[in-house]
């Protein structure tokens, strides 16, 4: 790939997110924030896609992004109020401009008078008027603007680039060139920050400009000039009538050559011990673009390292000759090591969750326009952060559940106001890290599931037995089945059943699950509950009989072994264990699994207590706790299939393979027929109830 082409992506990339900042901004201003820093940041969102879009001759881009811009212009300028007409022709305007930039980078044909439309409602909210020709240069900033009418106008400018200009490969004699279009330009250097030949720094900045300008621009066209290097440089701009300004900066200057063979003032340089201090420059938190296949095998590679740790680990402590303490002081540093290169790796691929959550308000808006009902989102936990990769597969399940809830949950406004309820609805959308998960929430104030009428479906569509009695939470869970629907017609939102089915199978095929929780007349709460990594985990290695399971640490309270006394044996064959007062129901791993030689009375082996998500708190009865080890998540849903109970699995030290268990799976299952649990000393059902 050549400069240019590495160039063109790299344009791209930053598209992708200057349109996420634009969405996300535009979405506050339909909320009714139209503070100066929210108008500037679409301005500068537009006018940076422009700019890169005029370099490479993307024409259609760069015309259309110019019409949008002089809006944008007109509504930082208050000729134009933000109202909700306004909004949503700048949404419209979005969408066209993110149209343009995908067709540009697919190298798409789009239709002659494609945004053509768009572009015309555009012009007529600001009554036809355009901007100056001169704002059509690329790279150029945000500023407040002059209310002074478009006549001849004259600016004092002073530019001190510093140093982080220059490792941003920014070029002054462009700014210049880019001033001097603007109108008449008097250039003047200012070498007062220049030290003598021996106390020179290559790596620093030591000239200056001073400017005049006459110009009919206004304000905002100078200091757009200056927008991607106003963070880099000591920059002031002051107005002035033009008559005022004088032919020359007063310094004592000498002339050198300009770029364009004119004269240009030159300073004389001042004394070692007269050096006027740098201008401070503003710190920045630097980054790089890297391609996310190479963090991938990265991750990949960090793996692989702990997994052969762990081996060597274990085939040392397996020779019972060794007694040198130097090799077990080595391996913990190493273990320690590797932990730090494990987190910092994954840090790397850490993300909020906002970049998804921008996304929702507009989606919000769209939908209740469609549906005639008014719904306001709430988001909470925006900056909560997450792998990347679970961050990419979420867009659809949270769309897909914020459109169930305003087409099937909130209700028409006249609906709301004879049920005592606000004319408008609110949905809740938060994020938030619990217990080493992601626990992301989709909550509503609307009508709740309709339990009767979902059971009534179901049994017509031969999905429940005629006769089949189901809990409320087993009733709601019906919605997740494949092609189920309580929409009364199919329309382009619902009726289908595929969007619940999509939400389920993406979640858990990301390891995570999905819960539901819902009042009648009062609303509806779905909880997604995610890994926050999908490489590395903290585990406990479980043994059951001959095999070995890993239990994520972040799910386990304690670990205990009872007291026969404390066993208990219901009449609907489950079994409880009595914990400080409170009764556990028991999860026999080797019976549900069907392990050989497994240890079935607790009171002979272990029980670890767990937590889940929707069941409470359950007791896994195994045979030992053999040690704590971090293990690399290796997915089942590659090589074979989904298995209950079984969330991944892994390789320990020695070589074997061990699965990773997910206890809401656990919760959920009963013993293999054939194996049956037994337990000493069972207690009487009498007593039990007791």
């Amino acid at each position: 790939m050549d400069d240019f082409s590495r160039f063109k992506v790299t344009f791209f990339e930053e598209c992708v997110e200057q349109l996420s900042a634009l969405e996300s901004n535009l979405a506050r201003l339909d909320a009714g924030e139209s503070d100066t820093e929210t108008l500037n940041a679409i301005f500068r969102a537009v006018h940076s896609i422009k700019a890169g879009a005029g370099a490479f001759k993307f024409t259609v881009l760069v015309k259309f992004s110019h019409c949008f811009e002089t809006t944008l212009d007109h509504l930082r300028d208050g000729r134009l109020a933000p109202t909700h007409e306004v909004t949503s022709l700048l949404l419209k305007a979005g969408d066209v401009l993110a149209d343009m930039v995908e067709a540009a980078k697919t190298d798409t044909e789009l239709p002659a008078d494609y945004g053509s439309d768009t572009a015309s409602e555009l012009e007529a909210a600001i009554g036809g008027e355009e901007r100056p020709k001169a704002a059509e240069a690329s790279a150029r900033p945000s500023a407040a603007v002059s209310d002074k009418p478009a006549a001849s106008r004259g600016f004092k400018i002073r530019f001190a680039p510093g140093a982080a200009l220059y490792r941003h490969a920014n070029e002054p004699l462009l700014l210049v060139r880019e001033l001097k279009s603007l109108g008449r330009l008097r250039t003047a250097i200012d070498l007062s920050r220049l030290p003598v030949l021996d106390a020179l720094d290559p790596e620093e900045a030591y000239f200056a400009w001073n400017f005049e300008l006459e110009s009919s621009a206004n304000r905002a066209a100078v200091m757009e000039v200056f927008e991607f290097v106003v963070d880099d440089c000591d920059l002031t701009i002051d107005e002035i009538d033009a008559g005022e300004a004088a032919p020359a900066v007063a310094t004592a200057v000498a002339t050198v050559p300009e770029a364009d063979g004119a004269p240009v003032a030159k300073a004389a340089p001042r004394a070692k011990n007269d050096l006027r201090p740098d201008a401070p420059v503003a710190s920045r938190t630097t980054s790089i673009r890297v391609d996310l296949d190479r963090v991938d095998r990265l991750v990949d590679t960090v793996g692989e390292l702990v997994i052969t740790q762990s081996m060597v680990a274990q085939r040392i402590s397996d020779m019972a000759d060794v007694s040198h303490p130097m090799i077990a002081q080595g391996l913990e540093s190493i273990a320690m090591y590797m932990r730090e290169l494990q987190e910092s790796v994954m840090a790397i691929r850490m993300q909020p969750v906002k970049s998804v959550f921008a996304r929702m308000p507009r989606i919000v808006r769209d939908v209740s326009a469609k549906l005639g009902k008014q719904v306001r989102l709430v988001t909470n936990g925006e900056n909560t952060e997450v792998d990347k990769t679970v961050i990419e597969e979420i867009a659809d399940p949270l769309t897909h559940m914020i459109r169930n809830s305003m087409d099937h949950g909130i209700e028409t406004p006249e609906e709301r106001i004879a049920a005592g309820k606000p004319a408008e609805g609110v949905i809740h959308l938060s994020a938030a890290h619990r217990g080493g998960r992601i626990v992301i929430a989709v909550e509503d104030d609307g009508r709740g599931i309709n339990r009767e009428k979902v059971l009534r479906l179901a049994r017509d569509r031969g999905l429940v037995a005629p006769t089949a009695q189901l809990t409320d939470e087993e009733v709601d869970n019906l919605i997740f089945a494949a092609g189920f629907s309580t929409a009364d017609e199919v329309t382009d939102l619902s009726g289908r059943g595929v969007g619940m089915d999509v939400v389920r199978r993406n979640i858990q095929a990301l390891g995570g699950r999905v819960t539901i929780q819902s009042t009648p007349g009062k609303g509806s709460r779905f909880t997604l509950t995610l890994p926050l990594t999908l490489a590395v985990l903290d585990g406990m290695i479980l043994s059951v009989g001959g095999e070995r399971y890993i239990l994520p640490i972040n799910s386990i309270v304690e670990s205990l072994r009872p007291r026969p006394a404390d066993l208990y044996h219901l009449p609907n064959g489950e079994n409880v264990v009595s914990i400080r007062g409170d009764y556990v129901r028991l999860v026999h791993l080797g019976s549900i699994f069907g392990v050989a030689n497994a240890l079935g009375d607790p009171a002979a082996g272990l029980i670890v207590l767990v937590d889940t998500e929707d069941r409470g708190r359950i007791g896994i009865v195994i045979d030992e706790l053999l040690g704590q080890q971090q293990v690399v998540i290796k997915s089942l849903e590659e090589n074979y299939d989904q298995i209950e109970g079984i969330s991944a699995a892994t390789i320990l030290g020695n070589g074997r393979v061990a699965m990773i268990l997910d206890v809401d799976g656990l919760a959920r299952m009963r013993p293999l027929a054939g194996h049956p649990v037994v337990m000493s000393a069972p207690v009487p059902r009498e007593q039990a109830a007791a």
